[in-house]
């Protein structure tokens, strides 16, 4: 599976798309919000970062309205913030980024409302399709970057093999289980550390010294790589769903051994270990943050959501054909489970790193 041309969330607006499904998405906004302010004014402590023009990138920015959400924070405080300082508002240049499969002409529709509503700023927005996972800008040129649901998205679907080197097969599973040999566990650490490393590299080349990068990501509170709740997406759910369609014969058993789905929540000391390691940023702020998807004003769109963001995939796999039983039992089964979990709950980290002034 090529992830850079299959992984994308559902376009358009219609019932399944990801522009109509996607509370999560924004109550994950606005819980990050005051950090990503604070991330801001801390930008003006900083001698010889501002210029005329200030830089902005949201990267992986789907086609829903939470990228302008996060676009209206920063304006809305530089503006601020050169009114108390009375200095002269800069001009924005904002880039929206995602993978070129992106629904950008949806995300596009909503440019010209967005701009209507700050006539009094020169503000110019662009789409900047492209893997993360390398350069997306020139070489010092963005003070801020943000990042919300984007970095637990591995480049590629981790190779795995056994100790030997042989191809090794995660029976029965799509992701990482309690069933799961320690070799699938270990290739997707991997593949996480080679992936985010990268981005951070890439980041601190496009980046001017002293700028911010805010980072939104699943996390696990722990070591314990099988606690399923870290996800918004219960994968061993998924899981069962697909095997129960191989045993009533409607998916094939190879289709559902060969297909694991890239994605990584990594442990605060994992996280903490690439950074040192990679050696581009500082870590200013590390927080936690849980989300009970219990939650009336999440629960009624979540199913919905879930398969606006598993479909492209799940499709490319499988067929569309078999799309609608799928999710249907996909759900069945996630009732079920969430019943007798009442507390199941997505956590999720919120980073804050400063570019280092000097070259590591």
């Amino acid at each position: 599976m090529d992830v850079k041309e299959v992984l994308f969330m559902n376009k358009g607006d219609g019932e399944n798309s990801y522009a109509q499904n996607s509370p999560f998405t924004q109550r994950v906004i606005e819980l990050s919000k005051p950090v990503l302010e604070s991330a801001v004014q801390s930008l003006f402590g900083e001698a010889g970062i501002w210029n005329k023009v200030f830089n902005v990138a949201d990267l992986g920015c789907a086609s829903n309205a939470s990228t302008f959400s996060v676009m209206s924070s920063v304006i809305e405080n530089v503006q601020k913030k050169c009114v108390e300082l009375n200095a002269p508002i800069p001009e924005f240049q904002l880039y929206l980024n995602d993978l070129p499969g992106n629904d950008f002409n949806t995300l596009f529709k909503g440019l010209s409302s967005f701009a209507d509503r700050y006539n009094d700023a020169s503000l110019f927005m662009m789409g900047a399709p492209g893997s993360f996972y390398g350069r997306l800008f020139p070489t010092n040129s963005l003070q801020l970057v943000h990042s919300s649901y984007g970095v637990h998205w591995l480049s590629k679907v981790p190779k795995l093999t056994d100790e030997a080197g042989l191809p090794l097969i995660n029976k029965g599973k799509i992701f990482i289980s309690k069933t799961s040999p320690v070799a699938v566990k270990e290739a997707y650490l991997r593949q996480f550390e080679e992936d985010f490393s990268l981005f951070l590299k890439s980041r601190s080349q496009e980046m001017v010294p002293n700028g911010r990068l805010v980072l939104v990501f699943n996390g696990r509170p722990s070591a314990d790589f099988t606690r399923d709740y870290c996800y918004p997406i219960p994968w061993e759910s998924l899981s069962e769903a697909i095997a129960a369609m191989v045993s009533e014969g409607l998916i094939q058993e190879e289709k559902l051994d060969s297909f694991n789905v890239p994605v990584y929540a990594p442990s605060q000391k994992e996280l903490k270990g690439i950074v040192s390691k990679e050696g581009s940023f500082e870590l200013e702020q590390l927080e936690t943050f849980p989300i009970n998807f219990g939650d009336k004003n999440l629960s009624d769109k979540l199913f919905k959501n879930m398969r606006s963001v598993t479909e492209s995939m799940i499709s490319h796999q499988f067929g569309e054909e078999i799309l609608d039983k799928l999710y249907d039992k996909f759900i069945q089964i996630s009732i079920e489970d969430m019943a007798t979990n009442e507390e199941y709950k997505v956590l999720s980290f919120l980073v804050v790193l400063r570019r280092n002034a000097t070259d590591h």
